[in-house]
């Protein structure tokens, strides 16, 4: 593998500037001070901590900040310049390194993939390695859950503790595009736990979160990292791996860039010609493999987001049906394609109890995926279990505050609390869901039930219009004979909402 030349830097204290390849460039003065130090100590590895110590001195910041300087100054003067040396801090390497051995380079698998580097101990105790390591463990055993991924073992990452290594090179060893880093900072009893996904390639920081905790609550705050670490990173990888796919030619894309270039569109449904265009990736896709598990998976969460929305009849979305069954049969341990199968059987298929069945066996394959939690969510809601449902969609919100789907989520959540009887929390969270999706057909169902449940008839009206705009044709009685809904209460309370807000029998 060639690589470009490594630009000539020449660092220029009294103009606080960098000179690159013979022109002077202006850096910010905190990058300024970061690399200033950094080459000032070239010869050994600098420490985070030390980094935070002495560039910001008696300042109170995130090593965020310091991760954004070490970027900044990457895209600068080169990725390979500052060399990231895994449980420790960074060291400036400005020479130009020779290319790695290419019987080492392993090919990227055809999935998502990602190492976890050790985290750096800034503790300021040595003896809390075992914790740090534990933690990054931990991490990497729940990210290995997700099959989407193809994730490296700790007994490999493990050995670059302590070493200064190229991201770029690390990616091609290890065969990964994206690497995990992070370190751990203590104050007293607090604990903060810092984590950024990289490209590795290019050294570009893709997100990065920040956890807080006391040492008290420490096997609480390691469950919430891995958790949310391994929500989080499902979607953004994906969104990653979708926005590279799109750049490629299309004569070039795969069944795999098909699907990826589905999900945006799949998350933002706005009308029925974004329907459309979706499910067309997706019948090209299928037509390049027909035995894609995942593709077929994507086909059932597109019908099921199409009937909700009214676009589709439910015998016209229950032709996904065939395809949900070849998923269960053939899921190969992708707990989101088995929730996205689940979820048509239950919804469309009218088989609600055998929806819970398949939906309680993707979430042992991914407790943490926002999608089945999402999709459980909904499946218990429908056989009467709406304690779990409510469980499942907080769980959803908490894990993924920035799903794009964040919307849809709450209006489950709406949901289930309106089966439970609470009804004026209901109406104030559906109100909310309005707000991040305000097309979302089953918000405006579930608000003109909620407003006629609390006397506010003209509001309950209104979303009544709404509906019969959408769907012209809609009577209570074809809602009822449709509705997934199997507890009585919910099917009344329907049934009530409805004619109140102006539905016809």
């Amino acid at each position: 593998m060639t690589r470009d030349p490594a630009p000539t830097v020449v660092i220029l204290p009294a103009e606080r500037a960098v000179r690159i390849d013979g022109e002077t460039r202006q850096i910010g003065a905190r990058a300024f001070d970061v690399l200033a130090y950094l080459n000032a100590h070239s010869g050994r590895v600098v420490t985070k901590a030390e980094l935070l110590e002495h560039v910001w001195a008696d300042l109170n910041v995130e090593e965020s900040n310091l991760t954004v300087q070490i970027a900044a100054l990457r895209k600068l003067i080169g990725a390979r310049a500052i060399a990231t040396v895994p449980g420790v801090g960074y060291q400036l390497t400005l020479a130009t390194r020779p290319s790695a051995d290419p019987a080492k380079t392993l090919p990227l698998p055809d999935k998502p993939s990602l190492a976890v580097l050790p985290f750096a101990n800034l503790t300021g105790d040595a003896g809390k390695d075992y914790l740090v390591d534990g933690i990054v463990a931990d991490l990497i055993v729940a990210l290995s859950r997700i099959p989407v991924f193809f994730v490296i073992a700790a007994s490999s990452t493990f050995t670059l503790k302590g070493r200064s290594v190229d991201l770029a090179e690390v990616g091609q060893q290890l065969g990964v595009r994206y690497v995990l880093e992070g370190s751990i900072q203590q104050a007293g009893s607090q604990l903060r736990i810092n984590t950024q996904l990289i490209e590795a390639e290019t050294g570009l920081m893709i997100w990065s979160n920040r956890f807080s905790g006391t040492l008290a609550e420490i096997f609480e705050l390691q469950d919430a990292v891995t958790e949310q670490v391994a929500a989080a990173i499902e979607p953004t990888v994906i969104i990653a791996e979708q926005r590279r796919a799109s750049a490629k030619p299309t004569s070039d894309l795969s069944a795999y860039d098909l699907c990826l270039q589905t999900l945006p569109k799949l998350h933002r449904l706005r009308d029925f010609a974004s329907f459309v265009a979706a499910q067309t990736l997706l019948e090209r896709a299928l037509a390049l493999d027909p035995g894609y598990t995942h593709a077929k998976a994507l086909v059932c969460r597109l019908n099921v987001a199409a009937r909700s929305e009214r676009w589709l009849s439910v015998e016209e979305a229950a032709s996904c049906l065939p395809l949900a069954e070849d998923v269960v049969t053939d899921h190969r341990n992708d707990a989101m394609a088995l929730a996205f199968a689940g979820i048509a059987i239950a919804f469309l298929g009218k088989q609600q109890q055998r929806g819970v069945h398949i939906l309680r066996q993707a979430y042992a394959l991914n407790p943490n995926s926002s999608h089945v939690l999402y999709a459980s969510g909904w499946a218990h809601s429908y056989v009467g279990d709406e304690v779990t449902a409510v469980d499942h969609f907080n769980r959803s919100l908490r894990i993924n505050p920035l799903d794009p789907m964040i919307g849809h989520i709450r209006c489950g959540l709406g949901g289930a609390l309106l089966a439970l009887g609470r009804t004026e929390e209901s109406v104030a969270t559906l109100e909310k869901a309005m707000v991040e999706a305000p097309e979302y057909t089953a918000s405006w169902m579930g608000l003109a039930i909620g407003y006629w449940e609390l006397g506010r008839v003209e509001e309950a009206r209104r979303f009544g219009q709404k509906l019969l705009a959408r769907e012209p044709g809609m009577t209570i009685s074809t809602t009822i004979r449709d509705s997934p809904y199997l507890a009585p209460g919910m099917l009344g309370m329907t049934e009530r909402g409805l004619r109140g807000s102006g539905i016809p029998e």
